[in-house]
């Protein structure tokens, strides 16, 4: 490459840096940085955070910090994919690529809890079997915590027993944020609506299934959409190499 390129790796609902692990030592090992990031609460950074504010943070001050010529690829995994859209809105000029991995990906027009929401709405509760909600009065999920059954099954049911071992001693409680997320002018076209975007199926995924994830594609066009067979959810551990690959691929074209 003519270029070192440094890569953000945002993680999903209840994980952390560590989730991680394989595809940074992968991008590293091609010679390109690699930062991945613990949002509040998550990780080893205290919490619960008490917003999506305070959630986000980390990566926001992470953004203020960087040299002002520097731009990153900023990936995002699953509901990790809210934090990068804000990040994007916040520092458009800092960021050279957004890629979405099986992540949400909201548009400009839509309040983003329209896509947990939808979400929701196709799954009933008893798919999500022994994860942890917590509820306010009207019903609505304010919080979870993956149980271990939902993780072996669905969430790591493509991973080796090893990362699966691994995640149960860290997943943690992650909240929704799903008030701060009903607004639909969180994003707008003058700065998210002008960094290239990439989404990133990720085939056999039983917790953000394909069908779902096109939706998410419809609903906010991205400017390339690839797809990795036999990924499950858990991409980032079930094929960190092609992975990697694919994302060297795409920061050399944007």
């Amino acid at each position: 490459m003519s270029e070192k390129k440094h890569f953000v790796l945002v993680h999903g609902f209840g994980h952390g840096a560590w989730c991680w692990y394989k595809l940074a030592a992968a991008l590293k090992s091609e010679g390109s940085r690699a930062t991945a990031l613990d949002l509040a609460g998550c990780g080893v950074r205290p919490g619960p955070a008490s917003s999506f504010s305070d959630y986000v943070r980390p990566l926001l001050d992470f953004f203020s910090s960087l040299p002002g010529d520097e731009r990153v690829v900023l990936v995002g995994h699953s509901f990790g994919g809210l934090a990068v859209s804000a990040a994007v809105e916040n520092f458009p000029a800092k960021i050279s690529l957004a890629v979405f991995l099986t992540a949400y990906m909201p548009n400009c027009t839509d309040p983003p809890s329209s896509l947990p929401e939808e979400l929701f709405r196709r799954c009933s509760t008893e798919s999500f079997m022994d994860t942890e909600f917590t509820f306010d009065e009207g019903g609505v999920p304010v919080s979870a915590v993956f149980g271990p059954e939902y993780m072996a099954t669905k969430l790591y049911g493509n991973c080796s027993v090893e990362d699966l071992e691994l995640a149960k001693m860290l997943v943690r409680r992650n909240w929704f944020f799903t008030e701060e997320f009903s607004k639909n002018d969180v994003l707008s076209e003058e700065k998210y609506g002008v960094v290239k975007r990439c989404f990133v199926i990720c085939e056999d995924d039983e917790v953000v299934d394909e069908d779902f994830q096109r939706y998410i594609i419809e609903k906010s066009p991205p400017n390339e959409v690839i797809s990795i067979p036999e990924a499950g959810h858990m991409v980032m551990l079930t094929k960190p190499h092609h992975l990697s690959s694919c994302l060297l691929q795409l920061s050399l074209k944007y």
